[in-house]
């Protein structure tokens, strides 16, 4: 997991940041999007509603030293249910290189909406960037 912040405004609420999640094993990322300054407390209903309750509680969280992550709500909660929360340096690419080049993919395909006047739509939460 990992924040891209300081994006154009997205969609009716003017979205300005965007988690991504990548799953290791499917290789598959998941854009969520969030205001720069929503809570720890906001990020995890967010990710309850939009993930763990279709595709269950991740095996692990690998991010950088994010404070919505290094919290006590979601050390607690992991620990609750047995699971590991690690955390890496930022830009270590052994340890989260996947979600790295997700996130570099990202920035280029928002980048790219922007010098051609597209707009980035989000809808239900959830960030959709497509070709129109």
């Amino acid at each position: 997991m990992n924040w891209v912040t300081n994006v154009p405004p997205l969609g009716d609420r003017s979205f300005n940041a965007c988690l991504v999640l990548v799953d290791r094993y499917r290789k598959t990322p998941m854009f969520l999007p969030f205001h720069k300054y929503d809570t720890g407390m906001d990020t995890a209903i967010m990710i309850w509603n939009k993930f763990i309750s279709h595709k269950g509680l991740f095996q692990k969280i690998i991010s950088d030293k994010e404070p919505k992550f290094s919290s006590a709500l979601w050390t607690n909660l992991y620990n609750v249910f047995g699971k590991k929360l690690l955390f890496s340096t930022a830009y270590h690419h052994k340890i989260d290189g996947l979600a790295e080049i997700t996130i570099q993919t990202l920035e280029v395909i928002i980048r790219r909406f922007c010098a051609y006047d597209l707009e980035l739509k989000a809808s239900d939460g959830l960030l959709i960037i497509g070709v129109l």
